[in-house]
């Protein structure tokens, strides 16, 4: 049996574009792979918490030296990594914010980027632990960036995921989607075929 981490990373939780391109995408999977098991992760029901500096010296702490706040905060980061690297294949939601992408999909990047757990430094450079996974990145925004100066959003994400070792990362995107009825249209109609094309 496989795994399947869906993560939804829209403020508005299951009623987000984002996230039912990403339902959309594991009712297909599942139907195709019916061997999979989903497990799911809504960034808005739960949410990760921002860094802040206690949190970050508990990461840094030697672990006999942790005090038992500390060792509660690297536990949930530890829980949120044993997650991902049960994990076969990742689902990513993500919508788009004022350019960016959601300051709770941020707070769980930075949960789960741990030196010497998810990646490593050595002569050569960084190298990610978390190898052999299959990412897809469901994108939903407003107007149309992709391909653009202005898609910071595919960049780091991509960046990211390859730092810590998945390197095999597919995007989906349903752009436009403010900018009219018409639009809104053909973009999901678009994204829905990628997504029947890429769980088939």
């Amino acid at each position: 049996m496989s795994t399947l981490l869906k993560i939804n990373a829209s403020l508005f939780s299951s009623h987000g574009q984002s996230s039912q391109l990403t339902e959309r995408f594991v009712a297909a999977w599942q139907a195709s792979h019916p061997d999979t098991a989903v497990v799911s992760r809504d960034l808005a029901a739960d949410p990760v918490p921002h860094l802040d500096g206690a949190r970050v010296t508990a990461f840094f702490a030697k672990p006999e030296e942790r005090n038992a706040e500390q060792q509660a905060v690297v536990a949930f980061s530890d829980a949120l990594i044993a997650e991902l690297r049960a994990a076969d294949t990742v689902v990513i939601g993500l919508p788009m914010y004022n350019f960016g992408v959601p300051s709770t999909l941020k707070a769980y990047f930075d949960h789960i980027a741990r030196a010497g757990v998810t990646f490593q430094y050595n002569a050569e450079g960084p190298k990610g632990l978390l190898t052999g996974k299959k990412a897809y990145i469901l994108a939903a925004r407003g107007g149309r960036y992709a391909g653009t100066p202005k898609d910071s959003q595919t960049t780091y994400v991509r960046d990211f995921l390859g730092f810590i070792g998945i390197t095999d990362v597919e995007f989906v995107y349903a752009e436009g989607l403010n900018m009219g009825d018409d639009s809104k249209n053909t973009a999901l109609a678009d994204a829905h075929k990628a997504v029947a094309e890429l769980t088939a």
